[in-house]
C-alpha cells in the first residue's frame, strides 16, 4: 500500500500537558504546537507514547489528546502520529479506529507487556488485528523492549509484519541494540520503510547505520540542536556532526546522572518553552527544583558549546 507522505527527519515525542491537580490540560496544546514549529523547527509529532504517559491516561483522555493534536496541528504540522498501543486488543483497536476517524497521519503500537506475546507470530497477530481496525492509516511498530519486556528482535519481526500488514510503513526503534537496528536497515532499506531511531543520545550512530529519522523526547527542547547533527551528517561533514553529538551527549549524560525521565522532560520543556506542562501522573513524581536548576545551567553550557562550534566553522 502506497502512502503519499513519508515520516522522515526529527519527530518530537510529545508530553501530555496536565493541570496542577492532574487533569489533562488540552488548551495548552495550541501553544505547544506553535512552539515546536517556530522555536524548534519540529514539524512532526508522536503523541500518547512513553513521553506522553499514554498508558497512564484513560482511553477517553487518549482520544481527547489525539483529537487536540490533530486539530491544532492541521496546516502547521506535517505529520501527527498517534500511539494506540494498549494491553487490551479491543482498546487498541478502538483507539486505532478513532485515530483514523480524526485524520491522524499514522498510528503506532507497542507490544502488550503484561500478558506478553510468547512468540513472534503471536505478536504479529496482535499487531495485525490493530492495524486492520484502521486499514487506510500508515502503521508503525513501536519497539521498546526495555519497557515492554518483550525481547523479540525487531529484525525478526519486520518480514512478517510487512507480509501481513498492508499499511505497514515503518519502525520506531527505541533500543540501544545497533546490531538489531542495522539488520533492519540492511534487510529492508530506507526506500522500503521509515526506520526511525528512538535513543536521542545515539542519533549520529543511528544515522550512520541508515536511520531515516528519529523520534525522541529531547527534540521537544533540543530540536534545533539535533537538527544541526542531522544537517552536518547529510552534507558529509562527519567531524562537525560528531562534535555536535558529543555536546548533546554531555548534556544528556549530565541529566541522566541526576535522574532523568518523563517528569524531568516535563520540567525542562516547561522551562525552555515557557509553557506550563504540569506534573506527571502518579506513580511518577514531579521533578525536584534542584534538578531543574542544575539542568538549566547545563543547558546554558550546551548553548555556549554550540555557539563556540559554530564560530569555529
Amino acid at each position: 500500500m502506497a502512502f503519499q507522505k513519508q515520516l522522515r527527519g526529527l519527530v518530537a515525542a510529545t508530553v501530555t500537558p496536565m493541570t496542577e491537580n492532574g487533569d489533562v490540560n488540552l488548551p495548552v496544546v495550541a501553544r505547544y504546537v506553535d512552539y515546536l514549529v517556530k522555536e524548534q523547527g519540529i514539524r512532526s509529532v508522536f503523541v500518547n507514547g512513553t513521553t506522553g504517559e499514554g498508558l497512564s491516561l484513560s482511553i477517553s483522555e487518549r482520544r481527547q489528546v489525539a483529537e487536540e493534536w490533530v486539530a491544532q496541528g492541521r496546516s502547521k504540522l506535517d505529520q501527527v502520529v498517534i500511539h494506540v498501543g494498549a494491553l487490551s486488543l479491543k482498546e487498541s483497536q478502538e483507539l486505532a479506529q478513532h485515530a483514523a476517524g480524526i485524520g491522524a497521519d499514522g498510528i503506532a503500537v507497542i507490544a502488550p507487556f503484561f500478558l506478553k506475546p510468547c512468540s513472534k507470530d503471536a505478536l504479529v497477530s496482535f499487531l495485525k488485528e490493530v492495524a486492520a481496525a484502521a486499514p487506510n492509516v500508515p502503521f508503525y511498530y513501536y519497539h521498546i523492549p526495555a519497557l515492554t519486556g518483550v525481547r523479540i528482535r525487531a529484525e525478526e519481526l519486520l518480514d512478517s509484519i510487512q507480509d501481513q500488514i498492508p499499511s505497514f510503513q515503518g519502525l520506531k526503534f527505541s533500543d540501544t541494540d545497533l546490531l538489531d537496528f542495522g539488520q533492519c536497515v540492511d534487510q529492508h532499506g530506507p526506500r522500503q520503510l521509515a526506520l526511525l531511531f528512538g535513543v536521542d543520545e545515539q542519533l549520529l550512530g543511528a544515522l550512520a547505520m541508515g536511520a531515516t529519522g528519529a523520534v525522541g523526547s529531547t527534540y521537544n527542547y533540543l530540536g534545533k540542536r539535533a537538527a544541526q547533527v542531522l544537517e552536518a551528517f547529510q552534507r558529509g561533514d562527519l567531524s562537525t556532526a560528531l562534535s555536535y553529538q558529543f555536546c548533546i551527549q554531555r548534556f544528556i549524560n549530565f541529566v541522566v546522572k541526576l535522574g532523568f525521565g518523563v517528569p524531568q522532560t516535563k520540567a525542562l520543556l516547561s522551562l525552555v518553552s515557557g509553557i506550563p506542562m504540569g506534573p506527571p501522573r502518579l506513580p511518577l513524581e514531579r521533578a525536584c527544583g534542584e534538578f531543574t536548576e542544575k539542568a538549566a545551567a547545563q543547558l546554558r553550557s550546551l548553548d555556549a558549546d554550540f555557539l563556540a562550534l559554530a564560530s569555529s566553522q
